[in-house]
């Protein structure tokens, strides 16, 4: 008999089984023992069949998308991103609306459907810029295209510097016709992480404020995390925890809260802070734990922007959906490769035997009824 601590670790692998096949819930205490102590096909079984509430086992989705980094001036300076230059700095730039149109045009050429703002806390745009912005885009494009207008972390600088509520900026943005805000800038959500790489960023606290203004506003939004800086597994832990927590004071408040979870790995080139990345391995048995102790948000997403071919391994290890996007200057500055052989990539997954299929980006209630 295997012993850890003096926990049998075998008994207790057999009893987080008997609670995943059962339905019910796991702990952060069982997924440590699962991370430590399963082995990789027992991970991608307790996965399995947590997806399997939600999917059919054979089925993953796509979409094809571009991530628009409007401008690359920023004052977060976090260690970890090698794409910002600070205000008056040589190299910062503001696109034109132009700009814009040219790159979700583009994009349409690709079959794509969704874009991504993403670009910084720049102290010159105020909040009228990115409400004059999308409104332009949703009246040019109509519902043929979709956008996730910024991340809850730019959303949560225009509500300071225009000090407006969140309620307020979400009020406003969603009036500008905006139906998504993504939970990208989370990296990972605790205290200790921020203070040791985002410093002038948000608090862990603040950020799900903002995040819950915004789905009280009728907007949707998604969970992200980043693995591969120097986070313990406690602080993974308290980052998945902190989600599933949020999710269901969502879905308890009649929300439907966060529509995806998507993790990527961190790419280190080129940033202060430097390192290495994860293996293959790891960010696959990360996905199969967050799918496992994620057992209320439907969808999990697969990194191919960071992972490449090997993102699609992770469909085994409890994901359903991924992206293929055709441009990100931020991760791509930090060492990302895109392939834009779209074919070649969907190739992959049905080769592995899935039944892939396009996914367009849903619409809200709010924007449904509007």
């Amino acid at each position: 008999m295997t012993h850890r601590a003096g926990v049998d670790v075998q008994g207790g692998l057999a009893a987080i089984a008997a609670t995943v096949e059962g339905g019910g819930r796991i702990s952060a205490d069982d997924a440590r023992l699962l991370w430590e102590h399963a082995p990789d096909d027992e991970l991608k079984r307790l996965a399995g069949i947590v997806r399997a509430r939600y999917h059919q086992p054979d089925a993953a989705t796509y979409m094809v998308m571009r991530i628009i980094n409007y401008t690359n001036v920023c004052v977060a300076q976090c260690d970890y991103c090698a794409f910002y230059v600070l205000p008056n700095q040589q190299g910062g730039y503001v696109m034109t609306r132009e700009d814009v149109f040219a790159k979700i045009d583009e994009l349409r050429d690709f079959g794509g459907d969704l874009v991504s703002f993403n670009g910084g806390f720049n102290p010159k745009l105020p909040l009228h810029y990115y409400c004059d912005l999308f409104a332009a885009v949703r009246e040019r494009y109509g519902d043929s295209m979709e956008f996730y207008a910024l991340t809850v972390a730019e959303f949560m600088y225009l509500a300071d510097r225009a000090k407006l509520s969140y309620a307020d900026t979400a009020a406003r943005l969603r009036d500008s016709g905006v139906h998504w805000i993504t939970g990208g800038g989370s990296e990972i959500l605790t205290e200790d992480f921020r203070k040791r790489h985002a410093k002038f960023k948000y608090t862990v606290r603040e950020y799900f404020q903002a995040q819950q203004a915004i789905v009280e506003a009728g907007m949707r939004t998604t969970g992200t995390m980043v693995i591969g800086f120097d986070e313990t597994m406690d602080e993974r832990l308290e980052h998945l925890q902190r989600t599933r927590d949020f999710q269901d004071q969502c879905l308890a408040a009649g929300h439907d809260g966060l529509f995806s979870f998507l993790s990527w790995s961190y790419k280190p080139y080129g940033t202060a802070f430097g390192g290495t990345e994860v293996g293959a391995g790891e960010y696959w048995r990360h996905i199969a734990l967050s799918r496992i102790f994620l057992d209320n948000v439907k969808h999990v997403r697969t990194s191919v922007l960071t992972r490449n071919e090997d993102a699609f391994r992770a469909l085994e290890y409890g994901a359903n959906d991924f992206d293929l996007p055709i441009e990100d200057e931020v991760t791509q500055k930090a060492g990302a490769r895109i392939d834009l052989d779209l074919d070649r990539l969907l190739a992959i997954p049905r080769q592995m035997g899935y039944r892939v299929e396009y996914r367009h980006a849903e619409r809200p209630p709010m924007a449904a009824v509007a």
